[in-house]
């Protein structure tokens, strides 16, 4: 049976190219890009069989950090090594990279003061707080799915607003569960334990290239559930303790993500430039996407071997949890910025329900842009 499957050889160049162009298509989110991965190179090449990327994707589901770029990673190395695996994630997000860094020295150069870009960014605004609040139904109906795991969220949620340190509300809501569930904590889990805790002694105020590093490995280290978990821990970041942006920046830059073939959390980019300029951009994309590439290269077979393990699965599941909470703790907190006025929660009220109706790949590009035009109308009129 194993005949059947087979990686074609490529060259470093070509593996590069070719993860390249998927960069280049990665329109509509985690399930449009791990879809295309799927439809390439499982169902028209067979590189692995169906069942092995099914069994790899529930890994990288799992762990934190964006899912298409580690199945890219992962494809990677499986043609050519661990420099295969570097080349092709390097390669998937490298088109979004380049957009959202010229997008943000376009926006801090030049800035939206004019009538047009004030416009359209405040129509971006509102659809943005449509797909934060889909964002939290969605990882919600996934991951609460028991009266304990609801509770957490509250908690979480409640937290939040009690200004307890949501690296603590992760760990107490990972505890929690697993105390429940009634599993003891092996190897495995304590391993996994330090991670809530990290880099919590990040100093308060202007960061240097150092701390937005640290501020973007540890959201790369929590983003369980998808990019938009990552959501609270920058905001909390860059807003509320550093204070280099306000949540109306914030939002922008989550506006200007959604457009773009990138996974969501290239958001970040935009987050480490108006904190410490081009340096600063870098420093926080790689501290991001670091365990997004670690998790493959280095330690694939044994993080597959941990999250089999039902003892880690309690404690990650409470985590993702608190993580829910966090995140709609974050979204009423950014919905009191994106929305102004009736306008404005006109145009987010008409995104929540587009968000809902149409599956389309490129539905939330769509949403982004037919927002940004209403935004303008609107202040136009």
């Amino acid at each position: 049976m194993n005949q059947d499957y087979s990686i074609p050889y490529q060259s470093y160049w070509q593996l590069f190219i070719r993860f390249l162009k998927f960069g280049l298509l990665a329109w509509g989110g985690p399930v449009a890009q791990i879809a295309m991965l799927r439809q390439e190179l499982v169902d028209e090449e067979k590189w692995v069989s169906s069942e092995r990327f099914h069994r790899v994707l529930a890994v990288y589901q799992v762990l934190p950090g964006p899912e298409a770029h580690e199945l890219c990673v992962y494809f990677g190395m499986m043609a050519r090594g661990r420099i295969g695996g570097a080349l092709a994630g390097l390669g998937f997000m490298l088109p979004g990279f380049v957009l959202m860094f010229a997008l943000s020295w376009f926006y801090v150069t030049y800035g939206i003061g004019t009538p047009l870009f004030t416009g359209i960014f405040y129509g971006f605004q509102a659809a943005v707080a449509a797909l934060i609040v889909r964002a939290v139904h969605r990882i919600g109906s996934h991951a609460l799915h028991n009266k304990w795991l609801w509770g957490i969220a509250v908690l979480s949620f409640f937290a939040k607003f009690l200004n307890v340190n949501f690296l603590v509300a992760l760990a107490a809501g990972g505890l929690i569960y697993a105390i429940v569930q009634r599993k003891k904590f092996s190897n495995s889990l304590l391993l996994l334990l330090p991670l809530p805790g990290f880099a919590i002694a990040l100093s308060i105020g202007a960061p240097d290239l150092f701390e937005l590093f640290g501020y973007g490995l540890r959201a790369g280290l929590l983003t369980f559930g998808g990019a938009y978990t990552a959501i609270p821990f920058l905001q909390h970041d860059a807003v509320i303790t550093g204070a280099w942006m306000t949540d109306q920046q914030f939002l922008d830059g989550l506006a200007l993500s959604s457009i773009l073939p990138a996974p969501l959390i290239i958001f970040s980019t935009f987050v480490g430039y108006l904190g410490g300029g081009p340096l600063g951009a870098l420093a926080l994309t790689a501290g991001v996407f670091l365990p997004a590439f670690s998790f493959t290269l280095i330690g694939h077979d044994f993080f597959e071997k941990v999250v089999d393990n039902q003892q880690v699965h309690s404690f990650l599941d409470g985590v993702t949890a608190a993580v829910v909470g966090l995140i709609a703790a974050t979204a009423l907190q950014l919905l009191q910025t994106a929305l102004p006025d009736l306008p404005a929660i006109g145009i987010f009220v008409l995104s929540l329900l587009v968000l809902y109706r149409w599956k389309a790949k490129a539905a939330v590009a769509g949403i982004m842009l037919g927002a940004g035009l209403l935004g303008l109308i609107i202040r136009l009129l």
